[in-house]
């Protein structure tokens, strides 16, 4: 392994050491086929995360996993929630594209799947009212919620084909300052930070409460303006040891992704409602809307820029070459989806 990969994927390798010794653990599987005794599930306090949120606050996936009991963990970052993932301590989990490609690495192709998308969009790089150029980002900070996740990962790439360079201890041209979300918003406010390249809820904090404007939207650098922000990955030794339990979770998936499109109103105060009870403050009003407006849900997982992301992460010296082939595992959704007389979705693409 290179130094750039073990820069980035640190944290997971201790975990997936830790794999065999408790992945006996993931869901109490009887590994005959039967149902799991119980899902662990992992998903963000994000409105990105609004299937997840949903699902759970309006008892879909309870409802779908039937006597399967379901239990759910939170995360704020997407490298925690592969190392869980890795480590036995959850069984699936809503994440963004770029950690589930670094895991797929990391375990070789054996650790993970993508059985589903979730949201696309919702991504931005916004900045100062007096930046009005490219070239006026050098000498400025930026920040992006981690290093190597998939807005840091899209402001480095953008940055570089624009001709400018930022390392990752935070020099170069532009320096790329990682800052966890809630702190970019504080950041942002006091002057110490230009910008920030982050997802939503933020983005339409930082537009609405804070004046910043946008100077590029993620969805401009897409075919279609199509990306993907968030899917849902299970662990293979669980999805092999319970794929009926998968089924019912996709199941649960699929209604909730439903709900949300045909119920916006709705499904955006259920969301605000989950974040509320899980960090004691909803969304205000005017941040939900914005938000959802510039949101897609979708069971889609837009593989292409699933490709795109990770030859973009490597074109930045933040992940070796990866060979993604069995990344997708999509069988049962698409079962599902003929079942119910929905268009099948595909894992195929190649990088924009």
């Amino acid at each position: 392994m290179t130094p750039r990969s073990i820069r980035l994927l640190a944290a997971t390798a201790a975990a997936i050491l830790a794999t065999t010794a408790l992945a006996a653990c993931g869901g109490d599987s009887e590994g005959s086929g039967a149902a799991a005794t119980k899902l662990r599930l992992g998903y963000f306090p994000n409105i990105t995360h609004a299937p997840a949120l949903v699902g759970v606050q309006n008892g879909i996936f309870a409802e779908k996993l039937g006597d399967t009991t379901l239990e759910t963990t939170t995360f704020n970052a997407g490298p925690s929630a592969i190392e869980a993932l890795f480590s036995g301590a959850i069984d699936a989990t809503y994440i963004g594209p770029n950690p589930a490609i670094n895991g797929w690495a990391q375990s070789k192709g054996s650790a993970l799947h993508v059985i589903a998308g979730t949201t696309s969009g919702g991504a931005a790089l916004v900045v100062k009212p007096e930046i009005t150029s490219v070239q006026d980002l050098r000498g400025k900070k930026i920040a992006t919620p981690q290093l190597g996740n998939t807005q840091d990962v899209a402001l480095r790439y953008w940055l570089k084909q624009q001709g400018l360079n930022a390392d990752t201890q935070g020099g170069g041209d532009v320096s790329i300052l990682p800052t966890p979300n809630s702190e970019i918003i504080t950041g942002y406010g006091s002057g110490a930070l230009d910008g920030a390249w982050v997802p939503e809820p933020h983005l339409s904090r930082l537009i609405i409460e804070h004046g910043a404007k946008v100077l590029k939207d993620e969805k401009e650098e897409w075919p279609g303006g199509e990306f993907v922000t968030t899917h849902l990955i299970v662990s293979k030794k669980f999805l092999d040891a319970n794929p009926e339990t998968v089924k019912k979770l996709l199941e649960g998936h699929i209604a909730a992704v439903d709900y949300v499109n045909t119920n916006r109103d709705a499904a955006a105060t259920a969301a605000n409602e989950h974040l509320k009870a899980l960090s004691g403050s909803a969304l205000k009003d005017d941040i939900l809307a914005a938000s959802f407006a510039n949101l897609t849900f979708t069971v889609d997982p837009i593989a292409p820029s699933l490709y795109g992301s990770a030859k973009h992460a490597e074109e930045v010296g933040l992940l070796d070459p990866v060979d993604l082939a069995g990344i997708y595992h999509l069988g049962p959704l698409n079962e599902l989806l003929k079942a119910g007389g929905k268009p099948e979705v595909s894992g195929e693409g190649t990088a924009s």
